[in-house]
């Protein structure tokens, strides 16, 4: 029995940033301590898979560890784990909002 209280209990994990953290979390030079400041935010995330494909993914960023980040989908309520080291390119929006009629990339 995972959880002896409820089954029906998710587990629910806050990674605590303190100073026996690795670096890569905690020194915004490093693209996931920087992302870590980005946590809330609307964001485009551009993969390369293979040698010259690229994917998006569109999402608030959930959480971010030393080589994944978690996109929760606009559309739905779905998490998307994503691999840090297969991103290319992050535009990220400070207005919060996602629309457009015809381009699917449109903030405002």
């Amino acid at each position: 029995m995972v959880n002896d209280k409820n089954n029906n209990e998710r587990e629910t994990r806050q990674n605590e940033i303190n100073q026996n953290s690795p670096e890569i979390l905690t020194n915004s030079i490093y693209t996931p301590a920087f992302l870590r400041g980005q946590i809330g935010k609307l964001m485009r995330v551009e993969f390369l898979i293979g040698t010259n494909n690229l994917v998006d993914r569109i999402g608030y960023l959930q959480d971010v560890g030393a080589s994944y980040i978690l996109l929760k989908a606009v559309e739905s309520d779905t998490i998307t784990f994503c691999d840090i080291y297969s991103i290319k390119f992050i535009t990220i929006s400070n207005g919060g909002m996602y629309g457009g009629v015809n381009n699917r990339y449109h903030y405002y």
